[in-house]
């Protein structure tokens, strides 16, 4: 009995985890859409932003591909990644039937850089590819202190990969050494295996409940937990929708509906 209420308090507390996630994320607030360059943090000059925007408008005219830069003022206490997610299905960037979208973030306060990176352009954006892109071309700029020259490098790369030069960017990313797995990552694994392993434990005891000869279930047991999985909410964005978010896609240009699920990669400096 004692290992089935642990199982149920377990499922409650990572339920609870989840809701505070989702509640999290609907706090945040976004900077308005109002172009392809959203300097919110005001790190561009004039004649940069403007030469960015030229040179990402040209790339969604040749491919269809949607390639938007931001920089933050803040990330508003939550990590880069988690933000970049949120950013991506709010602003809703790429084509809707293709979802090729992708976001260059800056956020220079918190000295965070990340390519959140749409399911269409996972083929070949990948995270491999973004990781060497941060940090041999976007990174070494911003501790010089040219935030300007390592966006516009940063840009120019993820065109490259995305539309010319796929493969040799995939195979210089395969000859880095593969990172190794942090701390935060086996503790969330062995967590999620402590979560499985009592489930398992918990319907195996009913079900020798069940089994006992001329017996029915026994008195206080539970059927099935059921987790909610992340991976579950929405993928294809239906439930992420535009519409939903005001002030989305001001200032004559948009998303195109496009759907992000994490991909991508981060840096620091």
């Amino acid at each position: 009995m004692l290992s089935g209420s642990r199982a149920v308090l377990a499922s409650a507390i990572f339920g609870l985890l989840l809701c505070a996630v989702a509640v999290a994320a609907y706090a945040l607030t976004f900077p308005e859409l109002m172009g392809r360059v959203v300097d919110e943090a005001g790190v561009l000059d004039p004649s940069t932003k403007a030469g960015l925007e030229r040179k990402l408008a040209d790339f969604e005219t040749k491919t269809t591909g949607q390639l938007v830069v931001v920089t933050l003022k803040s990330l508003q206490g939550t990590s880069i990644e988690d933000y970049g997610y949120q950013l991506g299905r709010h602003w809703q960037i790429g084509q809707k039937e293709k979802n090729t979208g992708a976001l260059l973030i800056v956020a220079p306060n918190e000295r965070k850089v990340r390519i959140e990176v749409g399911y269409g352009f996972e083929g070949t954006l990948t995270d491999a590819v973004s990781k060497l892109i941060i940090e041999n071309s976007i990174i070494p700029r911003f501790r010089a202190n040219d935030v300007a020259g390592g966006i516009s490098r940063g840009v120019d790369d993820i065109i490259q990969a995305v539309s010319v030069d796929s493969e040799e960017w995939k195979s210089r990313a395969k000859q880095r050494p593969d990172d190794q797995p942090s701390l935060v990552d086996f503790l969330a694994l062995a967590f999620f295996l402590f979560i499985f392993f009592m489930i398992v434990r918990s319907v195996a005891r009913q079900g020798r409940g069940y089994a006992q000869p001329g017996g029915g279930p026994r008195r206080g047991r539970r059927g099935p937990i059921f987790i909610p999985i992340p991976g579950s909410w929405g993928s294809s964005g239906s439930s992420w929708s535009g519409s939903s978010w005001p002030g989305s896609g001001g200032g004559g240009f948009s998303g195109g509906g496009g759907s992000f699920g994490g991909g991508g990669a981060s840096g620091s400096w």
